[in-house]
């Protein structure tokens, strides 16, 4: 229930690198709010400038946002408006935010979306790869086995995947996508949208894997990573590798059962032995 004396929390979008991406109902919002809760300060200062918007601000990133909580539910429930915003696009979608609006909601104050640019949703709507569904998953975590294990379970995903990904990581990234999920899977990657230096690489996963090495730009800036999903034909092998390694597991050292299992069902080695690790995880 909404409480009627609270203010209003509003998430506003905010351009992703063309400031002529900024709306005119983003810009009179963060005019007339009480406080703007940004992700860096600075970087906001620099785009409220742009626009001549003199509002105070507040910072909430990843760090500080559960301890900010208290003080900024306070002065909404005190009736004052506040709109929050990350260091680019939309607010909570892989930046900081949700836990404000969490917060907000649980304690009846309308929360109310200024909607604009979003990396993710931009560079899939250029990508022409499937896009009536697809499967957002963020970041992957920065660590090999952990990004392996995350991609396994996203192996038989038959949704585009977009993942966003920093420019230190993109060619590990890319070559546990082509170890994991095959090489001749369709990609798109997508760097500094909306920006001066603004490019589309578009091939096999093999194909990017091989670029991001040789390409100079390649590794700079922002980064949407969009791969085509499974499809039905591979499901169902993998289905039949599955139910040929959960027996072997049973019995058989993991590298044991993997090889075997390849030689049954005509899989390749790798993919067996990435199915294996993966079966033997969910066992564990």
């Amino acid at each position: 229930m909404l409480n009627a004396i609270a203010g209003r929390l509003y998430v506003v979008a905010t351009p992703i690198g063309n400031l002529g991406d900024m709306s005119p109902r983003a810009r009179e919002i963060l005019q007339s709010v009480a406080l703007i809760a940004a992700e860096d300060t600075r970087h906001t200062g620099v785009l409220l400038k742009a626009f001549d918007i003199q509002t105070s601000m507040i910072s909430l990133h990843e760090h500080n946002e559960i301890g900010r909580l208290p003080e900024l539910i306070a002065r909404l429930l005190a009736g004052a408006s506040v709109a929050l915003v990350s260091d680019a696009g939309t607010p909570a979608i892989s930046d900081p935010g949700y836990e404000l609006v969490r917060a907000a909601a649980a304690a009846g104050v309308e929360v109310i979306a200024i909607p604009g640019p979003c990396a993710a949703v931009a560079a899939l709507s250029i990508s022409a790869l499937p896009s009536a569904q697809f499967c957002f998953e963020g970041f992957l975590p920065a660590r090999k086995s952990a990004r392996r294990t995350q991609l396994e379970k996203l192996s038989i995903e038959i949704r585009t995947l977009v993942f966003y990904e920093s420019p230190h990581r993109i060619a590990e990234m890319l070559a546990d996508c082509v170890v994991v999920l095959g090489g001749e899977r369709l990609a798109v990657v997508a760097r500094e949208l909306t920006k001066i230096h603004e490019t589309l690489y578009r091939g096999s996963l093999a194909d990017l894997a091989a670029r991001s090495t040789l390409a100079p730009h390649f590794s700079r800036g922002e980064i949407v990573v969009m791969i085509a999903g499974a499809v039905v034909e591979e499901l169902s092998d993998t289905r039949e590798l599955d139910r040929v390694l959960s027996v072997l597991l049973l019995e058989l050292p993991l590298k044991q059962a993997a090889h075997l299992a390849a030689k049954i069902t005509g899989a390749r080695n790798n993919e067996a032995y990435n199915r294996a690790l993966h079966l033997k995880a969910l066992l564990a």
